[in-house]
């Protein structure tokens, strides 16, 4: 997915296993919050979502999910983060609840992710 956003991998971690997630820092602001870190999440029964970083170190703030499938062709999230950066308001602002995945691998590996394992790497503060 990276790839996909132009997002080198010092910028995204991901932990595989159950629950799986990912995370990809971006450098685009959302129109609505100029002065908060944007990033993607990705959860295995939520999907792809947009989350905004909070000044406190807690936790992300989730201002919208794509909620199409739990794992969407990179095409699509593209355009999710495209219409989030135009104001656009894609989406939906309630998590989705994908049951679990049984075949959750094979359909990572329909978009690039390889293996069982991926180090977990994150950007230096900016």
């Amino acid at each position: 997915m990276a790839d996909a956003l132009g997002v080198p991998p010092e910028s995204t971690c991901a932990m595989t296993g159950r629950p799986a997630s990912a995370y990809i820092a971006l450098d685009e602001r959302l129109p609505g919050f100029p002065d908060r870190d944007l990033a993607l999440i990705w959860e295995d029964t939520q999907g792809w979502a947009a989350a905004i970083e909070t000044h406190s170190g807690e936790d992300v703030i989730v201002v919208a999910y794509l909620g199409r499938e739990v794992v969407p062709a990179p095409r699509e999230v593209v355009a999710f983060l495209r219409d989030l950066l135009a104001d656009a308001q894609p989406g939906q602002l309630e998590p989705p609840n994908f049951p679990r995945c049984p075949d959750l691998t094979e359909r990572l590996g329909r978009h690039g992710h390889t293996g069982s394992h991926q180090s977990m790497t994150t950007r230096s503060p900016s």
